[in-house]
């Protein structure tokens, strides 16, 4: 392979202006493609995030309708992605490499006013890079027509499945010119990547670009550590690591838009710089967060995963896992957002006891190792705070222009021991940067790994309160941890008897003889009611199913959950009395296990 832009086939305008750019030599990916595109022959890549794909397919397709004039409303290139982050970072990377050559480029997503879209298309413009969705209302309006097109780029494939966008691919590619050339690039190549290529590509050339294969500079160094903590503990335990690691960006994710939120909330009240990421943002909302965190406004962006996809940011050097996913290539698609162009990033999971199957399925599909870190105790993060404290006092030193203060040193030492003045500078400079971070003293388990007889032991290093092994699970008699409601516990697992709680829930005592079964000791009876699900363990209903489709759907708190019962053919689920009419409203039209459920109040008539 070579190892220039010219000898790859790449006209003197696009080698120029990636030398203007910066680029010494192509990434494997690149080499590996862009020499079969420029030939005209389809393409099918498989090549992890950060490895380059973008300019494998975009610099062949700049050079293939360069110097060609587009007619209105009939691009002469057409790359598909799935996100409008990644089709605002595509279009400007076109713009870039295209500068020499006269290239007009058009994002089309949704979010963004389709007349504005509509007026460029008809402009005339050499490629368009749209999501799906809008690329198919513009095809049934009139106002993109296919017909023209010479070349069309599928890039991460498997995520545009993966968010629903099988059917509107097939029909985008049923309406495109059958001579036309076709480029498709995924991480992962699932058995519905091969049907789409089989029937849309014409003896494609394959290319396998491993992680590990590629050239320094193009592979991602990501340095990956889990902690293992108990759900009650993980946001104490967040805020600890990332005291330590301080990091300058950091992105972290959860499941849930719900989890998105409220993790932002509790964040933010312990003194960090948060923004949120998720489905329900429109989009000024989103390119207003995506500014902030461009701009260094932010210290943590929390999201989903969908809302994550295409996000590109240079000085992103941390990505969490609040919650390990339960697929290897989405661990994969979390991590490689850092650690890009040759920089070292972070991926940090805080997994909780049971969930050592997780992380061993990652380290068997990735090959790689994750190390099993102990949760840094505040003496650790004191030290690290300390040692911050003494770098930017450094910074100072070294930069001189000190002569304004030196009197005041110098009548302090005066009166005081010198060293007694410098640490009680230190201490203020110390106090400064801290700022309002709030005092961590939380006792949280240790446990160092998952072996069969691993115990969670108390933090030495924080109160000498703390929590004690009991037949019916955790109790604490020491700081109630983070986040755990009044009289909670957690059940002992699967299997538990039905009036034990749900998981990750806590209590200061074992539940009493004759109490209200699931319920919080602080909450009224009285005012808790019980609705009916036609759904139950015939159709395969679990309480995390159960719970999962009243907070994610109605967006009601799952503490406020009492009592679920799960019979052969029905559920039946105590909530506030508040909630229960918006519930059942709301799970009527939604599904449980992927099946529509009858929903009311519980009248205690069983059929």
């Amino acid at each position: 392979m070579s190892d220039t832009f010219e000898a790859l086939g790449l006209g003197t305008e696009l080698v120029t202006e990636l030398a203007s750019l910066g680029y010494e030599e192509p990434t494997p990916i690149q080499k590996a493609a862009i020499p079969p595109l420029l030939a005209g022959r389809d393409l099918l890549g498989q090549a992890a995030t950060g490895t380059g794909k973008t300019a494998a397919f975009a610099l062949p397709i700049l050079q293939l309708v360069g110097g060609i004039k587009p007619e209105p409303l009939k691009p002469l290139a057409l790359v598909l992605v799935p996100t409008r982050e990644l089709a605002v970072q595509v279009c400007e990377a076109c713009h870039r490499y295209g500068k020499g050559l006269g290239i007009a480029v058009a994002p089309i997503y949704g979010g963004q006013e389709f007349h504005r879209q509509v007026v460029a298309l008809r402009r005339g413009v050499h490629v368009v890079v749209a999501t799906p969705g809008r690329a198919l209302d513009h095809m049934r309006r009139g106002t993109l027509d296919l017909s023209g097109l010479r070349i069309v780029a599928l890039d991460e494939a498997d995520e545009m499945l993966d968010m629903g966008f099988a059917e509107d691919l097939e029909l985008i590619l049923e309406g495109t010119p059958e001579g036309r050339q076709t480029a498709l690039f995924s991480a992962t190549l699932p058995p519905r990547i091969a049907s789409i290529a089989e029937k849309h590509l014409r003896d494609p050339e394959r290319i396998l670009i491993a992680r590990d294969a590629a050239t320094k500079g193009s592979v991602p160094k990501v340095r990956q550590t889990a902690y293992i903590v108990p759900r009650p503990h993980k946001i104490a335990a967040l805020g600890r690591v990332l005291d330590l690691e301080s990091p300058t960006l950091a992105l972290v994710f959860c499941r849930t838009r719900l989890e998105v939120d409220e993790l932002a909330e509790r964040l933010v009240g312990r003194g960090y710089r948060v923004a949120s990421l998720h489905g329900g943002m429109g989009q000024a909302e989103r390119d207003r967060v995506m500014a902030r965190a461009r701009a260094g406004t932010v210290d943590l962006l929390v999201a989903t995963d969908v809302a994550a996809r295409g996000i590109d940011i240079d000085h992103l050097t941390h990505v969490v896992n609040f919650d390990v996913p339960s697929s290897p290539e989405a661990y994969v698609h979390r991590i490689g957002r850092t650690g890009r162009a040759g920089r070292e990033g972070v991926a940090i999971s805080l997994v909780e006891p049971r969930g050592h199957r997780l992380l061993r399925n990652i380290e068997q599909a990735t090959k790689q190792k994750i190390a099993i870190a102990t949760v840094p105790s505040p003496m650790d993060v004191k030290a690290r705070r300390l040692d911050m404290t003494k770098g930017a006092i450094r910074e100072v030193l070294e930069s001189g222009d000190l002569e304004a203060y030196r009197s005041v040193a110098e009548a302090l030492a005066s009166e005081f021991d010198p060293m007694d003045v410098a640490a009680a500078a230190v201490r203020l400079a110390h106090e400064a940067l801290e700022g309002d971070a709030a005092r961590d003293e939380a006792d949280i388990p240790v446990i160092e790994g998952f072996g069969r007889n691993d115990r969670p032991r108390r933090d030495p290093s924080a109160s000498s309160e703390g929590g004690q092994r009991s037949g019916g699970g955790w109790q604490w008699s020491g700081p109630r941890p983070e986040g755990a409601p009044q009289g909670a516990e957690r059940s002992a697992g699967p299997g538990s008897p039905r009036g034990a709680a749900p998981r990750g829930q806590w209590q200061d005592r074992p539940p009493q003889r004759g109490a209200p079964r699931g319920q919080w000791n602080d909450r009224d009876p009285q005012d808790m009611e019980r609705i009916f699900i036609g759904l139950g363990r015939k159709a395969g209903v679990r309480p995390a199913d159960v719970v999962g489709a009243i907070a994610n759907e109605a967006n009601v708190n799952p503490r406020g959950i009492g009592d679920i019962e799960i019979a052969e053919l029905y559920t039946i689920v105590e909530l506030p009395a508040r909630d229960v009419d918006h519930v059942v409203r709301v799970l009527r039209g939604a599904t449980i296990r992927g099946r529509k459920a009858k929903v009311n109040r519980d009248l205690g008539i069983r059929k």
